[in-house]
């Protein structure tokens, strides 16, 4: 006689079988999320190890019988290369002045006050700051290159008020790319700390104000303390974010004048497609993986002291 799967019945009522081994069922369990590997395999893991490999080679657009594999040579040659250097600085610049101090800084504060605003006063500056974060980042680029250039708005407001002008995207490129990047993506900074600061008790508030302490005194002593998280986790997204701006320092500077406002994302397009050298622009994008994953550990690192 044949042996029989063996058979329970669940509290529904229903007949269920316990005859399929273990490792069946787990295979039948992820089966729907199937495709959605592939996807990711063949659009993301896919050019990231293709991106890999000819790192380590001397692949290039034009000129070139060949493609061999060089080892380390394009990362020697990039450590060895002033301009790649003055890019890494510049981009650490940008990042900082732009991201941790300019948008962190900026957003928060926007936050706090518009904690205390009137209804109408809040949503004309909400839609005044979403805007400037929602437009492309060409359509920003010149918006902001209009307004910093030698015959631009800034200098006409400045002429206006019998200031002294300049022609800011050559005498302060990474300065105005910087302002750029910080009027275009505040918005969101200012939402996260929006939806942090609605999380704050209000016992807590209430409290401090009750001891005497002042509005600089409640932000600092109370408020804080209790968004740190959401300042951590902020911080590491509008980082990675700001390494990886291009259009923007394109459209406005092109990089210069020369190669003063020119980021690690402009060195490698010039590098990969107007030098022709595909294999050292993707060592270049390597090294910029490398330094977004270096802010991520240490955020990460930040987040998980926070836990202990």
């Amino acid at each position: 006689m044949t042996a029989l799967a063996p058979v329970s019945r669940g509290t529904d009522g229903h007949r269920r079988s316990h005859g399929a081994p273990a490792p069946l069922r787990g295979l039948l369990r992820a089966l729907p999320l199937l495709p959605a590997v592939v996807l990711l395999v063949a659009f993301l893991a896919g050019p990231i190890a293709y991106c890999v490999y000819y790192a380590f080679t001397d692949m290039q657009l034009t000129g070139a019988t060949g493609t061999h594999f060089t080892g380390l040579d394009n990362f020697t040659r990039a450590f060895r290369d002033t301009d790649f250097l003055n890019a890494v600085r510049l981009t650490l610049v940008f990042v900082v002045g732009s991201a941790v101090v300019g948008q962190n800084t900026l957003g928060l504060a926007l936050a706090v006050l518009m904690e205390k605003a009137s209804k109408p006063v809040r949503s004309l500056t909400n839609g005044v700051v979403i805007a400037a974060w929602v437009l492309p980042e060409v359509v920003a680029g010149y918006l902001m290159y209009a307004f910093f250039y030698n015959q631009g708005s800034l200098n006409s407001i400045l002429r206006a008020l019998h200031l002294p002008q300049q022609n800011w995207l050559y005498t302060l490129p990474i300065f105005a790319v910087c302002l750029a990047n910080v009027w275009r993506g505040t918005a969101f900074s200012m939402m996260v700390f929006s939806a942090a600061l609605n999380d704050v008790p209000r016992e807590l508030v209430e409290a401090a104000e009750m001891d005497g302490a002042g509005p600089w005194q409640r932000l600092w002593r109370v408020t804080l303390p209790v968004i740190r998280r959401s300042i951590l986790t902020n911080l590491m997204l509008i980082t990675l974010q700001t390494l990886s701006v291009f259009g923007l320092i394109y459209t406005m500077t092109r990089g210069g004048p020369g190669n003063k406002s020119e980021t690690l994302p402009v060195f490698m397009y010039q590098q990969a497609f107007q030098n022709s050298l595909i294999g050292y622009g993707t060592a270049i994008a390597l090294v910029l993986l490398v330094v977004g994953a270096l802010f991520s550990a240490v955020y990460i690192r930040l987040l998980r002291l926070e836990d202990e």
